[in-house]
């Protein structure tokens, strides 16, 4: 058994100092509250020395980076193995990145494809494919006995001169023979005739079946190729008998097209050789679009319809279009929709003498090195698909290259668990078959490793950036077995985010693979079954923040029953989320109370859902959508749910929340700029939306100049608090001053970052803390003026919870701190780098934005979330659920993609999607409320959350209702003082 991990004294971040044994070659599940200190300890400590000692062991030049790197804060940490670490976000940025290229197996793909792959004439439809003394010699051996052939070759274009010159020169070489019209010459007739255009020169005369023949015929056809450079022929009975011809060049026999020899990198859109030379391998192309250039057709072309040309600077271009109008006859009052299609044409693309606005635009680029140029043609523009490639990536060339009549593009465009299934049934000639055994061998192993973590739907030309953080580290997690390392740390955060319940057995399963070959897999997980799985138990707590960073429980998991920390109390059922409130209209989804027995339960359930305010979206088709119908209840919280490639975020994020910003941007007049809307039929009820908000799990900035303080309005108020102390004033110095964004008291050493970059090459670039101002982010004479006893760094350095007490009796600082408060994040440092927070907690404070003075959470809003559970310990889900009611009680709607089940069991109505993923998902297998769905038989979801829906009907209501229906906030949700205007409440610090 191998000694243990030792730590001693960890005090990285919020640790308290406390010594840790950890088993090495066990599951160890590392859980708590958010904020307690467990990313601290997993990747700020463990992952973080690994990683210095593993530079420590390479080069010299490696090794000149040593002295900059900050070590973990930590007296010493013992008998630690290589780490590996996979957390769970997405960080690709990059649109050239895709599912093969990240897996490798794309890799191998491309090889398979460039040893084995035919290629096919467009044309002719015949497979080209270059001959050899072999091949060649294998055709002339199947003649029959006694059949005379000359192997010949025709006279390069470089060897041709006159007769005389052309006739020693084959004497010089050995050749004493021509075939020319028809006959046999010989080169020793002064008389013969010689026309280099029409002769072949023969190598060797022969008969088949003759001793020797096959040796003879090889020789004669590899000098053939030789001096014919790569063209030889074979005449078959007699010097005017059949010709047979060959060629080492890569040509199609029958129409003599030349195609380019296979190589791998032919087959790679991010190789100049293999990729489409229109988009450069970017498969789509950004073109002046008629959907943006008119995003309201219903008006007139006087009141504006042609958008570009609706600026005051084209006066001029209003003119001349409406004088071209009159002259043709165009209606200037009538809607655009309506006018003649030759009449729209003109108006976009031009005619009849007429510049349209599309060659307006396309004039234009000739100035985008101009800023508002650039961003005002922007405007205009829709991404679409290269009409080269038609998305593939590649050139045309690469796409005759087949393998099993399918080529490179179609085989990445198949779900994983298809491509396998294809080539497990890929049928090639013996030869190809051998040369491509190890390959086909190795691209499975990929493939089915892919498969094994719940992947199986993705395609190998799926961009990367588009994966969920889920899915992203499950792409890191298939690498990581795929390497196959032995006696190694994984450090993985949050491995079950974007799993269904479904999945996470197989998730337990991978985790296991990865210890049974000798390795610690250490997970920083919430979820309780893969908690349930692990060897080794490990809670940080018991709060957040200044309030964590101790060691609750550490132990076999066995013993972990009979603790009385808090994972142990919702893992044995002492504990659970409160239940659903008792139904409201918005919270039932328009139910009312009827008498029993008037109507059946069914036609009681049509009817509520038939009256109830809803945001409905039909013939939703997006990527595996198959014409779906969806409605979504208005003032209510939905949650939709599928397994994993159900299709859940390409309705929710690629389809609904596009669709509606594109509408309330027609709506306003400001054309809606973001990515392509996922293709759907038709949106109602988006009328009664005043906006709408995505909050996912993206970071809030990639600067660590972002923080919380700045990204919720609160600094403004501080700077402006330091700028008006006496000694400030005194000398001049306003807000911007105690800003360490802008020059003046900032440290311009770091420029305000507290931390410099150091780019590593080999690995991720690391921050090190300043020289000179020691990572405060200020000069000295900055930190020389303090406000109430700190300078601007101490505040900077405060948590939520501190500055709200140092800030006490400042209503205008407060009100912005509390919401953070609100939201459970008073454990934040108000400087801490954005780059140094989880998914969940950027998340949460993206709500927290919302939820702040001055926001546009009035009514009306449709909020978005993607998986708003992630990294939330199951104590702090009550005040996730706590937000999202007040959300809903102030006119709001909420939609999530969720897989946390206890939090699915507690919202008002749910959208199930499948029943599998990829191909085998896409439509609405279940819809309704949560016992609806957990009724429904098809539902993958409803299996699972029968059990969990039982246990929320076993608990009392956590918010009581009072007469007036509104939710009554618990006194720790309420923030103390009297309530904003517009029934907001907030709070009004006292003095």
């Amino acid at each position: 058994m191998p000694a243990p991990i030792r730590l001693r004294g960890a005090r990285q971040h919020n640790l308290k100092g406390f010594d840790l044994d950890l088993p090495r070659g066990r599951l160890i599940a590392l859980t708590g509250v958010s904020g307690s200190g467990k990313s601290s300890l997993a990747l700020d400590t463990l992952h973080a020395e690994g990683q210095r000692r593993y530079v420590e062991s390479l080069s010299t030049y490696a090794k000149q980076f040593l002295e900059r790197l900050d070590r973990p804060d930590v007296d010493g940490i013992e008998n630690i193995p290589p780490t590996v670490a996979i957390q769970s976000r997405n960080t690709t940025v990059s649109s050239r990145s895709t599912v093969g290229t990240a897996t490798e197996a794309a890799d191998y793909l491309r090889l398979l494809f460039a040893r084995v792959g035919e290629t096919v004439c467009p044309e002719c439809g015949i497979e080209v494919r270059p001959d050899t003394v072999e091949s060649a010699a294998g055709r002339l051996a199947a003649l029959a006995p006694g059949t005379r052939v000359h192997v010949a070759f025709p006279l390069p274009r470089s060897a041709r001169a006159t007769a005389q010159v052309l006739r020693e020169n084959l004497l010089a070489l050995g050749f004493v023979r021509v075939l020319a019209g028809g006959r046999e010459v010989s080169l020793e007739d002064p008389a013969a005739p010689l026309d280099a255009g029409d002769m072949l020169v023969v190598a060797d005369r022969l008969a088949a079946g003759q001793d020797g023949y096959r040796g003879r015929v090889s020789e004669a056809l590899a000098t053939a190729f030789r001096e014919g450079e790569g063209e030889a022929v074979a005449v078959v009975g007699g010097a005017g008998g059949e010709r047979l011809a060959f060629t080492r060049h890569f040509r199609c026999r029958r129409c003599e097209r030349a195609f380019p020899r296979p190589t791998p990198g032919f087959f790679s859109f991010n190789n100049a050789y293999g990729a489409c030379g229109r988009c450069r391998g970017f498969g789509n192309l950004l073109e002046f679009h008629p959907d943006v250039i008119v995003p309201e057709p219903r008006r007139s072309l006087r009141e504006g319809a042609l958008d570009p040309w609706t600026a005051p600077r084209y006066e001029g271009r209003r003119r001349k279009l409406f004088a071209f109008c009159r002259a043709r006859g165009v209606p200037l009052d009538a809607a655009f929709a309506e006018l003649e299609p030759a009449d729209r044409a003109i108006l976009l693309h031009g005619g009849d003498g007429f510049e349209g606005v599309i060659p307006f635009l396309e004039s234009l680029t000739s100035k985008k090195y101009k800023a508002y140029v650039r961003f005002f043609l922007r405007r205009y523009q829709k991404l679409g698909d290269c009409p080269v490639c038609r998305g593939t990536r590649l050139r045309p060339e690469a796409l005759n290259v087949r393998l099993g009549g399918a080529s490179f593009a179609d085989l990445c465009a198949l779900p994983v668990r298809d491509l396998r299934a294809y080539l497990g049934r890929l049928e090639l000639p013996a030869q190809a078959r051998e040369v491509g055994r190890l390959l086909l061998e190795e691209l499975d192993a990929r493939l089915e490793i892919v498969e094994s973590v719940g992947l199986g739907y993705l395609t190998l030309d799926r961009a990367t950036r588009s994966l969920s953080g889920g899915e992203a580290q499950r792409i890191g997690l298939a690498n990581a077995l795929g390497a196959r390392l032995v006696d190694t740390l994984y450090v993985l955060d949050e491995p079950s985010v974007g799993l269904h319940a479904s999945d996470t057995a197989r998730l337990v399963e991978i985790l296991k693979r990865l210890r049974e070959r000798g390795n610690t897999v250490l997970v920083v997980e919430h979820d309780l079954d893969v908690i349930a799985a692990a060897d080794w138990v490990v809670e940080l707590g018991p709060g957040a923040g200044e309030r964590g960073g101790q060691v609750t429980f550490s132990g076999d998991r066995a013993a972990l029953p009979a603790s009385e920390c808090l994972t142990a109390q919702y893992l044995t059922g002492r504990r659970t989320l409160p239940p659903r409130p008792a139904p409201g209209r918005a919270a039932a989804c328009g139910s009312r109370s009827e008498p029993m027995g008037a109507v059946s339960a069914s036609e009681r359930t049509r009817r509520r859902r038939s009256e109830t305010p809803a945001l409905i979206l039909r013939g939703a088709r997006a990527r595996n959508l198959r014409g779906l119908d969806v409605r979504f209840p208005l003032e209510a919280i939905t949650a939709v749910t599928g397994v994993s490639g159900s299709g859940k975020s390409t309705l929710v994020r690629d389809t609904l929340v596009r669709a509606v910003a594109e509408r309330l941007g027609a709506r306003t007049g400001k054309p809606y700029l973001g990515e392509t809307v996922g293709a759907y039929r038709a949106l109602t009820g988006w009328e009664a939306l005043s906006g709408v908000a995505l909050v996912d799990q993206s970071p809030i900035g990639k600067s660590p100049r972002s923080n919380p303080v700045t990204y919720v309005g609160a600094f403004d108020a501080i700077r402006a608090r330091f700028a008006a102390t006496p000694l400030a004033r005194a000398r001049g110095l306003g807000p911007g001053y105690f800003s360490f964004n802008v020059a003046g008291g900032r440290c311009e050493t770091c420029k305000g970052d507290g931390h410099e970059r150091v780019e590593m090459q080999f690995l991720p670039d690391v921050f090190v803390t300043c020289p000179d101002c020691g990572g405060s982010r200020y000069s000295r004479e900055a930190l020389g003026i303090g406000y109430r006893g700190r300078t601007i760094a101490d505040v900077l350095r405060l948590t939520v919870d501190e500055a709200m007490s140092a800030f006490a009796g400042d209503p205008e600082v407060g009100r912005r701190l509390w919401v953070l408060q609100s939201v459970g994040l008073g454990y934040l440092r108000l400087g801490q780098p954005a780059p140094t927070l989880s998914g969940g907690e950027a998340q949460r404070l993206k709500i927290a934005r919302e939820l702040r003075p001055g926001s546009r959470t009035a009514r009306g809003m449709l909020y978005v979330l993607d998986e708003p559970s992630v990294g939330l310990h199951a104590e702090d889900l009550s005040r996730l659920l706590r937000i999202l009611r007040d959300l809903v009680e102030r006119g709001n709607t909420v939609v999530m993609v969720e897989h946390h089940l206890d939090l699915v069991a507690r919202v008002d109505h749910v959208i199930d999607l499948g029943p599998g993923g990829g191909e085998q998902g896409g439509r609405v297998v279940a819809e309704g409320s949560p016992s609806d769905v957990a009724n429904a038989p098809e539902s993958v979801t409803g299996r699972f959350l029968r059990g969990r829906l039982a246990a929320a009907r076993a608990e009392r209501p956590a918010w009581p209702r009072p007469a007036g229906g509104s939710p009554a906030p618990s006194r720790r949700s309420r923030p103390p003082g009297r309530g904003r205007p517009g029934g907001r409440r907030g709070p009004a610090v006292a003095a």
